[in-house]
């Protein structure tokens, strides 16, 4: 949830590409709030480094067990940064025993970097 307490809108799971690159048309007015939620999430240091380890973990995943001794901030402080990337739709999370093991989403991964790539 965000701040405000509602859920926060992402960008449709099941679209390849939302829209053209920004660089030849406007983004729809629909994608608009999933879009910059999770360029939002991305838009924190800890969440970006976060993301890279999931993305490039291999077998596609991750345990939070691996993630959390990659910085000196608390578990607690880690499972918010966890929690927002998974509301704006970059990651899932699935709970195995008392691990959760996280994958990025590379549909919406690709999704943003479609939008940004200015030679579409």
């Amino acid at each position: 949830m965000s701040k405000s307490g509602s859920p926060v809108a992402v960008a449709d799971r099941n679209a390849a590409a939302c829209c053209a690159p920004l660089a030849q048309s406007r983004i729809p007015k629909e994608a608009v709030s999933g879009l910059s939620q999770a360029f939002k999430a991305l838009g924190d240091p800890i969440r970006l480094q976060l993301m890279s380890m999931i993305a490039s973990a291999d077998g596609g995943e991750i345990c939070v067990c691996d993630l959390t001794p990659a910085f000196e901030i608390s578990g607690t402080t880690i499972s918010h940064h966890l929690k927002v990337l998974k509301e704006s739709g970059l990651v899932t999370a699935e709970r195995r025993a008392s691990w959760v093991y996280y994958r990025a989403r590379p549909d919406l991964m690709r999704q943003l970097s479609a939008l940004l790539d200015p030679d579409a």
